[in-house]
């Protein structure tokens, strides 16, 4: 199949990525692997949207420090990028309106760039020739920009797609939004029986052909909870995140127990939200 007849694909992982890890990182290569070897797809590219400090996530540090950290991690990748918008909102936005957004952002791309396209027309031809042509490309432009506009997907671990089960941390009709209009790219991990979880799930169920579960047969348990515990115990986590990220950690003296304790007590964003709506 020509690379034009396939759907091109940008990845999109949310997440609090405090701090961002090689796991993190290995997710984006396993979903282009798997994607491209269908043959279906091609993934032109891959986005690390950090969440923002309003999701009041315990022990979430700053979110220009994790941004920093992403960054840094990214710095000789050709495909992945990170991008600050999420981590900017004063209130926490919610994983589909992020998604949303950078379809939007891809589509208004797409826009300007057929506007700004120059159309040459061969000279010495009849006025209405000319303008049945043109009428004629215009509705070519239309399916072509449609067909051009790449396809924003969720990448995640198992674990974000099981938390759809947590009460009152997602919205049902955002789940069904999320896997019916986008898509989501899960990366197992061992342990998790995702096939199950989605059986379980009649919304999952019904649009499963949009769920793309990708095994991990290289057992990578990294974590970004264990990492930070590392920190506070004074560990290294050499080789667990990449060398960049480690020095700037150290060089910020990031984690601690003090930085553990920071959103103590405080309810999750969804969850303030959800629940509140729910009363009214």
């Amino acid at each position: 199949m020509e690379n034009s007849e396939k759907t091109e694909v940008v990845l999109l992982a949310c997440g609090s990525f405090n701090p961002i890890t090689n796991m993190h990182l290995r997710l984006f290569e396993l979903a282009k692997d798997y994607l491209n070897g269908t043959g279906r797809y091609r993934v032109v590219k891959g986005i690390i949207s950090p969440v923002g400090d309003a999701y009041k996530k315990k022990g979430l540090i700053p979110a220009h420090h994790r941004v920093i950290m992403a960054e840094l991690a990214t710095k000789n990748s050709k495909w992945v990028e990170v991008d600050t918008w999420e981590s900017l909102q004063k209130e926490w936005k919610e994983t589909l309106k992020v998604l949303r957004h950078h379809q939007e952002k891809l589509e208004a791309s797409n826009c300007d760039r057929q506007q700004n396209s120059p159309t040459l027309e061969r000279p010495g031809r009849k006025r209405k020739w000319t303008e049945q042509k043109q009428d004629s490309n215009q509705k070519k432009s239309l399916d072509l920009k449609t067909k051009a506009v790449p396809k924003v997907k969720l990448l995640c671990g198992a674990d974000l797609l099981e938390s759809f089960a947590v009460p009152n941390l997602w919205k049902s009709e955002d789940i069904t939004q999320i896997v019916a209009d986008y898509g989501v790219i899960c990366v197992t991990r061992a342990g998790n029986d995702v096939q199950k979880f989605i059986y379980e799930s009649d919304v999952l169920w019904k649009h499963r052909s949009n769920i793309h579960v990708v095994n991990e047969w290289i057992t990578n348990d990294i974590s970004s909870t264990k990492i930070r515990r590392a920190l506070r115990r004074g560990q290294s986590i050499r080789y667990l995140v990449p060398d960049l990220v480690q020095e700037y950690i150290e060089n910020h003296n990031l984690y601690s127990s003090e930085s553990e304790d920071r959103n103590a007590g405080v309810i999750l964003a969804p969850l303030q939200r959800i629940t509140a709506e729910a009363k009214t």
